[in-house]
């Protein structure tokens, strides 16, 4: 799979999502507490578009009796039938040993600076020879 800017970070604060298609599949992008995640939008239960589905934390183990809830940002839920899947391993809530969503390897890069141009530059010899 080859590189493709989609945006820049200014314009993609934490909690937002993009979905987009690259190279004929369609993949959603989240920025989940400024770390960047992408996954397969569709859902191997039954196909649907999962990276317009809600995004929510989940229930924590705790003690009898006691309710913790944490992750948020992190769950991802099915908007056809409520599968859940993680946000960031792209693993399934219920069964994350045999059902997952593709996920995509997301970077965040320095921008180019545009409208100047370099060329190498080396000394031979005591003169400056510039390659073009």
């Amino acid at each position: 799979m080859g590189k493709h800017v989609i945006g820049a970070v200014a314009d993609f604060p934490a909690g937002t999502r993009k979905t987009l298609i690259l190279e004929g599949r369609p993949i959603g992008v989240f920025n989940v507490n400024d770390t960047y995640y992408a996954l397969k939008n569709s859902c191997p239960h039954q196909g649907a578009p999962l990276c317009v589905g809600t995004v929510t934390g989940m229930t924590l183990p705790s003690a009898p009796g006691e309710y913790a809830y944490g992750r948020e940002g992190e769950i991802l839920i099915c908007p056809w039938h409520g599968w859940e899947f993680d946000l960031t391993t792209g693993k399934s809530v219920f069964d994350p040993h045999k059902c997952l969503v593709k996920t995509y390897d997301v970077t965040v890069e320095a921008l180019e600076s545009p409208g100047v141009d370099t060329y190498p530059v080396t000394v031979e010899s005591g003169s400056i020879v510039v390659h073009v």
